[in-house]
C-alpha cells in the first residue's frame, strides 16, 4: 500500500510540473507577441510600461526592425512630452487614446545625443505613445482620428 501511494505521488508531481512548464512555456511565447496594427500592417511591439521602462524607452539603440516599435503604456490619459534624448535612431511617434484612435503624430524626430533635446508636446491627451522607425507611419498611411488594433497588449 505503502509503495502505491508513493508512486502516486511521485505521478501527481511529475504531472505537476509538467503541467507548470507548459503553462510557462505558453506564457513565454505570449509575453513577446504584442501587436499594434492599422489596415493589416502590424508591428511587433516591446511594451513600457514601468516608469523606468518608459524613461529608457528606445534609447541607446542602433537598430530597430522594420516591423518592430515600442508601445508605451500609461495608466491615465494624459499630455506625454517625448524626445530622442540618447536615441540613435529616427522615429515616428504616435499618440493614441484610450479608444485606439490617433490623436497627434510626430514624423521624423530625429536623434538628439546633446545635453538638452527638444521635448514633442501632443496637442491632445493620449494613453498610449508608439515609437516606429521614422518614415514608417506615412508609408502604411496613419493619420489623426484612424483607429488602430492592439493585439496581446493589457
Amino acid at each position: 500500500m505503502a509503495t502505491r501511494t508513493f508512486f502516486i505521488r511521485i505521478a501527481s508531481y511529475v504531472l505537476l510540473v509538467l503541467v507548470s512548464a507548459v503553462s510557462l512555456l505558453a506564457y513565454a511565447k505570449n509575453k513577446n507577441n504584442h501587436k499594434v496594427c492599422f489596415n493589416g500592417y502590424c508591428f511587433k511591439v516591446e511594451l513600457a510600461v514601468t516608469k523606468s521602462e518608459r524613461e529608457k524607452g528606445l534609447m541607446f539603440r542602433g537598430y530597430l526592425a522594420k516591423d518592430s516599435g515600442m508601445l508605451f503604456i500609461y495608466k491615465y490619459k494624459g499630455i506625454y512630452p517625448f524626445w530622442v534624448k540618447n536615441t540613435k535612431i529616427p522615429l515616428d511617434m504616435i499618440w493614441i487614446n484610450r479608444k485606439k484612435q490617433i490623436v497627434f503624430i510626430k514624423k521624423n524626430a530625429s536623434p538628439c545625443s546633446q545635453d538638452k533635446c527638444m521635448l514633442v508636446y501632443p496637442d491632445k491627451p493620449a494613453k498610449y505613445v508608439l515609437e516606429i522607425n521614422s518614415g514608417s507611419a506615412g508609408k502604411i498611411g496613419l493619420k489623426l482620428g484612424e483607429k488602430l488594433s492592439f493585439y496581446n497588449i493589457p
